[in-house]
């Protein structure tokens, strides 16, 4: 049986809802989701399947103005997932004007000459004439090749979406089997686990200055049981102090709040063991990001 199948990039600036639309799709959270900007830094594959389909999605880091390396190459891992894919979802959100950062990612996608459906994000948080004000700016862009209103947190208007997409692929063979629903490996995921949760227990800036490393990921033998060592990594001492918290409460209620996402993947009970280093400067270390997969 012929499907139709094929490679869509979802793309957008910080902050959208690409991830949420993405995790929302394939029905399994496979993307980490803050309400801080810049919380992918990685491309990220999901699989979407039914009966008559097959559809790569790929979430992207948001475009923004890089300040160091990390952003260099989360930039460069957006702009690149627009190449040989079949369909580019645009998302913006319910912003009446389209500022410099639009304006950038139009006049991008514009020349890569794909398809493009523009998906309007957060549409249950404004009126239907302020939808039609949005709808009519997008309209004048005639690369435009469909406009479509969803809100992904509420997982409304995706399977217009869906059929959206359906509409622009090829007929074709699947490229994973059905049960695949993502590129990502648990080890992979348990890292961006842990990530999500320091961006949900730390404010400010520390975020962003913060990596996750998995030391150890190991199954006991004989036992339903993972022992799992992780660092956590900063930029100064005094993040680390914050990170960790008085009394260690913050690190705790991390560690407490990641252990039950983890074992929630998993299936089974884990051990999870949390160290918090400082390494001065590492988003402009090179050696260092593509130690943490970070590579071009």
């Amino acid at each position: 049986m012929q499907l139709k199948s094929g490679f869509v990039t979802i793309i957008g600036r910080p902050n959208v809802g690409k991830s949420t639309l993405l995790n929302g799709i394939i029905g399994e959270k496979i993307a980490i989701m803050s309400s801080k900007p810049q919380t992918t830094r990685h491309k990220i594959t999901g699989v979407y399947n039914d009966d008559d389909s097959q559809i790569i999605f790929v979430d992207t880091p948001g475009i923004h103005r890089p300040k160091n390396k990390l952003g260099d190459y989360m930039v460069n891992s957006a702009k690149s997932a627009i190449n040989d894919v079949d369909v580019v979802i645009l998302m913006v959100d319910h912003s009446m004007k389209i500022g410099p950062g639009d304006e950038y990612l139009l006049d991008f996608i514009k020349e890569s000459k794909v398809k493009v459906i523009l998906a309007i994000n957060k549409v249950d948080l404004i009126s239907p004439d302020a939808f039609k004000t949005i709808f009519e700016t997008y309209e004048q862009f005639d690369f435009i090749d469909q406009i479509i209103g969803l809100s992904a947190i509420n997982n409304k208007g995706t399977e217009d979406l869906i059929k959206a997409i359906k509409s622009k692929l090829p007929e074709g063979p699947a490229f994973y089997p059905t049960d695949h629903m993502t590129d990502q490996t648990e080890r992979t995921i348990v890292s961006e686990i842990i990530r999500e949760k320091v961006l949900m227990y730390i404010d400010d800036e520390i975020p962003h200055g913060v990596a996750v490393e998995v030391q150890s990921f190991k199954k006991r033998t004989n036992k339903e049981l993972y022992d799992i060592e992780v660092d956590i990594i900063c930029e100064k001492q005094s993040h680390k102090g914050i990170i960790i918290g008085k009394e260690g409460r913050k690190l705790k209620g991390i560690g407490k709040s990641a252990r039950q996402d983890v074992e929630r993947l998993l299936q089974t009970p884990v051990n999870l063991q949390l160290f918090v280093k400082v390494r001065e400067g590492w988003r402009d270390n090179s050696n260092f990001l593509k130690g943490l997969g970070y590579k071009e």
